[in-house]
């Protein structure tokens, strides 16, 4: 059976059809994420996607924000105005909160639909299956997914949670402060945000994806050690197959 892959970030909407092996049957498409952003448009614009990629019998969303079982709890950066760190619109924080993205999207593309955070469908695309696996993906803030063996955990809004300075780890480490530091000052923090978590976790292996994973200097790699794996940001696609052989509470 194939899927249609659709990782839904900030700045960039993305999908792909790819078979049950991961393999991409379609070379992956890029749209903007357009803003202000309601579920209608949000919709609309997944269903336009889509159009443009060939016909799949299945398909996984993976969005940023607080989900359960397909629907909205939060979602940080489609209630604002422009898009990430521009204003919230109170207005868009009532239509998206309690928002059934599994069901409506089932109803626009016609077809069985799973919809997750970003991280947990990034982080499919890359576990082992064996043991405690920790998910970080870096980008416009943090994404995290935590899996044991092939079950995946409830999701946790670790991006959310305070770090120093009165900041949370979506600020401490996200793409504006990348920016503003320059890659080596960024990836030392990164290095320390690893560590902080690793006698909370005591995973079995990390792995550190999206799209600014790349920028993480080498001396900061060697230092996290072996346990932490590097992974390319095609994984957020390529577990949009892998997504339905998890075990999912």
């Amino acid at each position: 059976m194939t899927t249609l892959a659709i990782d839904c970030g900030g700045g960039g909407i993305k999908g792909s059809v790819l078979d049950e092996a991961g393999t991409m049957r379609a070379h992956p498409i890029r749209v903007p994420t357009p803003y202000p952003l309601p579920p209608s448009l949000f919709v609309q614009t997944l269903v336009d996607l889509a159009g443009q990629l060939p016909k799949a019998e299945k398909a996984t969303v993976g969005m940023p924000g607080m989900l359960r079982h397909g629907v909205v709890v939060s979602t940080p950066h489609y209630i604002t105005k422009s898009g990430p760190r521009t204003r919230v619109l109170p207005e868009l924080v009532e239509q998206w909160e309690g928002f059934d993205v599994q069901t409506t999207m089932a109803e626009a593309l016609g077809m069985p639909v799973r919809v997750l955070n970003d991280a947990e469908v990034h982080g499919a695309g890359v576990i082992a299956g064996a043991g405690l696996e920790l998910v970080m993906t870096l980008g416009t803030g943090l994404g995290f997914a935590l899996f044991d063996g092939s079950r995946l955990a409830p999701h946790m809004e670790m991006s959310q949670a305070p770090v120093r300075w009165g900041l949370s780890y979506d600020t401490y480490i996200g793409e504006h402060e990348r920016r503003r530091l320059g890659d080596a000052l960024w990836s030392r923090r990164v290095g320390r945000m690893v560590e902080g978590l690793r006698p909370v976790f005591l995973w079995d292996r990390l792995y550190i994806g999206g799209g600014n994973s790349r920028h993480i200097t080498p001396t900061v790699l060697t230092k996290m050690g072996d346990d932490v794996v590097i992974v390319p940001n095609s994984a957020a696609l390529i577990g949009g197959a892998r997504v339905w052989q998890l075990l999912i509470d």
